[in-house]
């Protein structure tokens, strides 16, 4: 008799490895239905990590997308599974005991049938909490490997892993090859090793086609026994995604194994509809880049599910460095010369933070950090002069254990900063919050929710549930999508401006977006705003503005010179990043040292400390609010 391979649709990571959001709740309802005429599906994956947060920035319920998005597939007796971060939930922070417990009864009582559980570092600590608490709520507990390939990932390493995960309670194994750097024959004597210890035991193999190897780790996992394989399906399949449906289909049937027949109608409805959602507006967030299969991705092993990100991150950063280069008299680098110093500078960097798997959130951390390191190199600095809060829990430990040992010098760089290795359980520093957060929604009269799921989303993503619950998270997506959708439709040449402001150097024109008004000694800002202009017209930078603002010799009320703080790097200020601490004042005093706000840059919070103490005479941005590096970010006197 022929084994059977069963397939799993993965139309949320579809989307997320490939650009930056997922479709919207209707357009979600509208294609289910088509995915289970196609007859072929015996698991879709329906939510997860980044699904919800990404409603939210919506502006929709999670809680309803959730239940609408996986009820049809309920009701047709298809599997759901959604995927979670062990400590880290569903975000990319830790996360308090109590609200872990209560997003697994939420989301079984929502549909969704199966976690799939991982941790970043492998730490199987981080995972016991997640295999408990879903089999307490009645779902089937899929425990994740993060595969990489380092000297301390080997195939002892990760059927050991496995062992210790099944005994724990798991009741299935993903091999989750989110970067699609495990060797295709590796992979299979993985799930060899498993399937020989633990043949009851349902093994799915998930993994990225972006480096190339993945079909030949499809076979080679379909052959030592792995039960399910993870699809995805045109126009979003390959490049930074997964495997297409039709290939892996043709290819298990030719190697002899049993697998389902596909209703190619529905599928070439599907494959409509989908590429109707990126005409609509989604494929204003993914980069052609990420269409593309590329080898370079081997030596960097960063996974798919990032390179969405990463390609905006690096356009971002591109712009900055650039800026900086011309006024520096420096060559300009292209997005492919960043991207390849990037590449380098990851694998340089992964080893001497102990070879953290790359994988959310801890492939972004060491992609954040070798991104810092490349922007000071490139301006002259030193390395590791830019180490955010997020990256220091991971090398610590109070993210859980490092898999290899860091670096001498990384070690005597926390030395020097005084700060304190932790061993301990990870759970262990981050007590229960539920409490409070029940105390905030009674406190603005929120509704508490069916089966607490409103309570849950707060807790576990406190700041974009207030942006979602005050309008401002509709607002800023609708204005971000106005934007792109504007620059797409500008034709390339434009007519020049014809204010009287414009001021025209070197063959170009620009609009000042500021002017400095001095007024008895007194510096003003005047913000102006003018109608769409030509994309290539010079801007006028924060940075410029600072310099005119210093040109004005700025006072204090008392006379005196005022000193300023100004930002590392690019992003958004954050006075506080946790609800706990008190937020900076003006009228406050501060010591030299002192942590004065956070820059959000890259889905990490880099702290900023003032120079000099002094008593803070303004704060000039608001809370949230984008800056760039350079721009003076408080003034004390």
């Amino acid at each position: 008799m022929k084994k059977e391979i069963k397939f799993s649709l993965l139309y949320r990571d579809m989307w997320q490895s490939s650009g930056k959001y997922v479709p919207t709740v209707e357009q979600l309802t509208e294609v289910a239905p088509e995915i289970i005429k196609m007859g072929c599906f015996a698991r879709v994956e329906t939510n997860g990590g980044g699904f919800e947060q990404i409603n939210l920035l919506f502006g929709e319920n999670p809680n309803k997308a959730v239940r609408d998005w996986t009820q049809p597939f309920n009701d047709a007796g298809i599997q759901t599974h959604m995927l979670e971060r062990g400590l880290n939930g569903i975000r990319m922070s830790p996360v308090p005991a109590d609200v872990r417990k209560l997003m697994f009864q939420v989301k079984k009582k929502q549909g969704t049938d199966i976690a799939r559980s991982f941790d970043g570092l492998n730490d199987p600590r981080n995972l016991k909490n997640s295999i408990v608490f879903a089999k307490e709520a009645g779902m089937i507990s899929q425990a994740a490997l993060s595969l990489t390939v380092s000297p301390v990932h080997t195939v002892e390493y990760y059927t050991d892993l496995a062992d210790t995960l099944i005994e724990t309670g798991a009741d299935e194994i993903c091999i989750k090859d989110m970067a699609g750097v495990g060797r295709p024959a590796s992979i299979g004597k993985i799930i060899k090793n498993i399937t020989a210890k633990h043949p009851n035991t349902p093994i799915t193999y998930h993994g990225h086609a972006g480096p190339g190897f993945q079909m030949a780790s499809i076979l080679e996992a379909a052959y030592a026994g792995a039960a399910y394989i993870d699809v995805a399906m045109e126009p979003l399949s390959w490049g930074t995604g997964h495997a297409d449906l039709l290939a892996v289909q043709a290819m298990l049937r030719d190697a002899g194994f049993k697998v389902a027949d596909i209703n190619m109608k529905a599928y070439m409805k599907v494959r409509a509809l989908t590429q109707k959602y990126m005409d609509d507006f989604l494929g204003y967030y993914i980069d052609p880049k990420n269409r593309v299969m590329n080898s370079l991705l081997i030596a960097p092993g960063l996974p798919g599910g990032m390179m969405g990100s990463l390609m905006s991150d690096l356009e971002n950063n591109l712009s900055s460095l650039n800026r900086w280069k011309k006024k520096h008299g420096q060559d300009e680098l292209t997005q492919d010369d960043l991207l390849i110093k990037l590449f380098d500078e990851v694998s340089y960097v992964w080893p001497k933070v102990g070879y953290p798997p790359l994988v959310t959130p801890f492939s972004q951390y060491v992609k954040n950090l070798a991104l810092m390191n490349v922007l000071q190199i490139e301006k002259g600095r030193e390395r590791w002069s830019m180490i955010a809060d997020n990256i220091w829990d991971m090398i610590l430990g109070n993210s859980g254990k490092l898999p290899g040992e860091l670096a001498p010098e990384i070690i005597e760089m926390a030395k020097q900063q005084n700060r304190e290795f932790y061993s301990g359980d990870p759970q262990e520093l981050y007590p229960d919050k539920l409490d409070e957060f029940r105390a905030e929604m009674k406190k603005n009269n929120w509704e508490f929710g069916q089966d607490d799921e409103e309570l849950f989303e707060l807790a576990m993503h406190p700041e974009q549930y207030r942006d979602y619950k005050s309008g401002e998270a509709k607002k800023s997506f609708e204005e971000d999508l106005s934007k792109k959708k504007a620059a797409k439709e500008t034709p390339t040449a434009s007519a020049a401006p014809t204010s009287e402001t414009a001021v025209a150097t070197n063959g170009n024109t620009f609009q000042p977006k500021t002017l400095i008004v001095n007024v008895d000694d007194e510096s003003f800002v005047v913000n102006i705003s003018y109608p769409d202009t030509d994309g290539e017209a010079e801007k006028v930078t924060q940075k410029e503005h600072n310099d005119a603002v210093k040109q004005t010799a700025a006072t204090s009320p008392s006379g005196g010179k005022l000193n300023e703080v100004l930002s590392p790097l690019e992003g958004k200020f954050f006075l506080t990043k946790e609800s706990s601490e008190k937020a900076l004042k003006v009228g406050d005093s501060i010591k030299e040292g002192d942590v004065i706000g956070y820059i959000e840059s890259m889905k990490t919070y880099n702290a900023v400390s003032a120079e000099e103490g002094g008593i803070v005479r303004e704060i000039c941005f608001a809370n949230g609010e984008s800056v760039d590096e350079d721009d003076v970010l408080i003034k004390t006197e």
